[in-house]
């Protein structure tokens, strides 16, 4: 099962869309999916950035709906992984709408899959935009295939990492330890696929264009 989470940035900074199994709608990004009259399975968030009206069209288009109070310990976007890892624990997840705009809550949305309670899922999350798509690696050995139209080929260390090795790219490291947080960055695919291994920590793969 493939689910799309779609949050508040603007639409603007969306990729080309798939179909997906699932809709969920985060805060203003529930709208958004009316907008673009696509189904509206789950509507989530605390829906501070909504007029009273678009608020009341959401309530009354959504499968399911849920607003959370204004003050609370998660931000919206982890209420709404939350939500469909509850549902749908198997389903691939995209979540678009993420990273632009504000920093902090790029950070944030980036930051996510470090948290004990998503940790375990990670490898099924995704965060893509119209320039970037970003997957999320647990210890293990992979092989990845060159996404099109993305020219860029980054690993983003998010914790520190023991025995890094990349291979089947342009610059390659081998057994590598990664003492904190580090961006390998313009790298690039010399073929269809590149790959990777490490054992401890969690890498960000992000691969982007211009």
């Amino acid at each position: 099962m493939n689910i799309l989470l779609v949050a508040g940035g603007k639409k603007q900074t969306w990729p080309s869309l798939k179909k997906y199994d699932k809709y969920i709608g985060i805060d203003r990004g529930s709208f958004y999916l009316l907008e673009e009259d696509l189904p509206l399975d789950f509507a989530i968030g605390d829906f501070d950035s909504l007029s009273s009206e678009e608020r009341e069209r959401v309530r009354q288009n959504a499968k399911n709906f849920f607003q959370a109070p204004a003050e609370k310990d998660d931000t919206d976007t982890q209420l709404a992984l939350l939500m469909a890892i509850e549902h749908f624990p198997n389903a691939k997840i995209d979540i678009i709408g993420a990273t632009g705009g504000r920093i902090d809550h790029f950070l944030a949305n980036l930051w996510i899959v470090l948290e004990k309670r998503f940790q375990p899922f990670a490898h099924n999350i995704s965060l893509l935009d119209k320039h970037n798509v970003i997957r999320f690696f647990l210890p293990g050995k992979y092989s990845i295939r060159k996404e099109k139209g993305m020219k860029y080929l980054a690993y983003c260390c998010l914790t520190p990492i023991d025995n890094l090795s990349l291979m089947e790219s342009k610059y390659l490291l081998e057994n590598v330890k990664v003492e904190h947080p580090t961006s390998f960055a313009s790298n690039e695919f010399i073929t269809d696929e590149a790959s990777f291994i490490f054992e401890t920590g969690i890498i960000a793969v992000i691969q982007s264009k211009d």
